[in-house]
């Protein structure tokens, strides 16, 4: 248990920014598997569409510091090129 004051202060932030995070976790994985569907029902313009919402919610993620540049890069770079690949 914590002993000094701002340790259960922070304590107490960090379960608030944890049920936070995880909604916008959440969050960015539906945007994702909208896209995913999309593209396995071979929807070109669907998943094309599904994707511009994501990003944002994908980036604003990148942010707020829950996932790392690198990984939304790559996520983003593969359901392109995964959309480009079902265009034709």
């Amino acid at each position: 248990m914590a002993n000094h004051a701002s340790a259960k202060t922070r304590i107490r932030r960090n379960d608030r920014r944890a049920v936070i995070n995880g909604a916008r976790r959440n969050r960015i994985r539906t945007f994702i598997k909208k896209i995913e569907m999309a593209i396995a029902d071979g929807n070109a313009t669907d998943a094309q569409v599904a994707l511009k919402n994501a990003q944002p919610e994908i980036l604003r993620g990148v942010a707020k510091g829950l996932i790392h540049k690198n990984t939304a890069g790559r996520k983003l770079s593969r359901l392109s090129a995964a959309i480009k690949r079902i265009k034709g």
